[in-house]
């Protein structure tokens, strides 16, 4: 096989399946990163603007279908797979809020759980301006316990109805609110270091989130990009038409 279609060596994956997460440099070059931080500030994207941009907008495609990205899903997630949503995270200097730790199978409940993750960072990030935490190895310990957010100044907190679907078609809502894991010791946090450019790979079961940006003049800037091989069912309803990777 070519080494564009096994990018990442056997001790990455390995890595990644046994943590849950893995960093990878060098996704993104400055050019693509500067293009799109510059695009998403002028303001004038078409559509509505939502979880399903990769859609309908080119530059988000860019980034969803990029192929530094795709390989390595391909790699860690199946031969097949598709994109579930797209999000654009800019955090402001001075106490933006991030989003409290929390597993994305809360959030995107699949089955069989094949559920990944690129977050790629778009500008430098670290603890100081609420770079992204992981807690290694919890992708093996089941769903964790969790409850509404608690301290909002560090986290964002909402609540909304989404309409359900299973294989069979039976339909329902469930109210969703923005998950607060509890019972994690702070030493299991690990606050990850990511360069502009570079990326986290991480499954639906890992512990992930981040905290205010308390930096006085540093933006936190990512793009993240779900993922699920194409045998899964995703029941959220407004999540249930993906889109094949390029």
């Amino acid at each position: 096989m070519s080494h564009q279609s096994t990018p990442l060596t056997e001790d990455q994956v390995t890595s990644f399946h046994s943590e849950g997460y893995l960093v990878v440099e060098d996704l993104l070059t400055p050019e693509e990163v500067t293009s799109f931080v510059e695009y998403e500030a002028q303001g004038d994207q078409p559509g509505p603007r939502g979880l399903q941009n990769h859609k309908i907008d080119a530059q988000w495609a860019h980034l969803a279908h990029h192929p530094k990205v795709a390989g390595i899903v391909r790699q860690l997630c199946g031969p097949t797979p598709r994109i579930v949503q797209t999000m654009y995270m800019d955090k402001a200097p001075s106490g933006g809020t991030g989003v409290a730790l929390h597993q994305d199978t809360h959030y995107i409940r699949n089955e069989p759980n094949t559920l990944m993750a690129c977050w790629v960072a778009l500008s430098d990030t670290d603890g100081e301006n609420g770079g992204l935490c992981v807690v290694p190895g919890s992708n093996h310990k089941g769903l964790f316990e969790f409850q509404r957010v608690r301290d909002t100044e560090e986290h964002t907190s909402w609540e909304q109805v989404y309409p359900m679907r299973d294989r069979s078609g039976h339909s329902w809502d469930e109210t969703m609110h923005s998950f607060d894991i509890t019972g994690l010791d702070k030493e299991d946090i690990v606050r990850l270091n990511v360069p502009s450019g570079a990326g986290v790979f991480f499954t639906g079961m890992t512990i992930h989130g981040s905290f205010a940006n308390r930096s006085s003049n540093r933006p936190r800037r990512a793009f993240a990009t779900h993922f699920i091989d194409e045998s899964t069912w995703i029941y959220r309803q407004d999540l249930q038409d993906t889109t094949p990777l390029r």
